[in-house]
């Protein structure tokens, strides 16, 4: 298991992408949480199979909503588990 953090930048707020970011994260198999920022940038924490944690990125990088667009991306992989036992959109 490892941890994986991510920063989103771009038109990620108002279009539906932290409810598509949920349902990738159903399909592939990920816990952990999704939530706006202030600054308008959408961040993920994600838990799972360091395989599945890259399948997830892939998705994520490719933007789940269709009326989102993506201008950059910072993500770090960590062994700082949470434990979360579902993935959910916070805050």
């Amino acid at each position: 298991m490892k941890h994986l953090s991510i920063k989103v930048t771009g038109l990620v707020q108002g279009v539906g992408f932290r409810y598509s970011t949920v349902q990738v994260a159903i399909n592939v198999g990920v816990n952990g949480t999704v939530k706006n920022e202030r600054d308008g940038s959408v961040s993920i924490e994600a838990e799972a199979d360091e395989r599945l944690l890259y399948i997830f990125l892939s998705k994520i990088q490719q933007s789940p909503s269709p009326f989102g667009k993506i201008n950059h991306l910072d993500y770090t992989f960590s062994d700082n588990l949470k434990s979360y036992k579902n993935f959910k959109v916070i805050g």
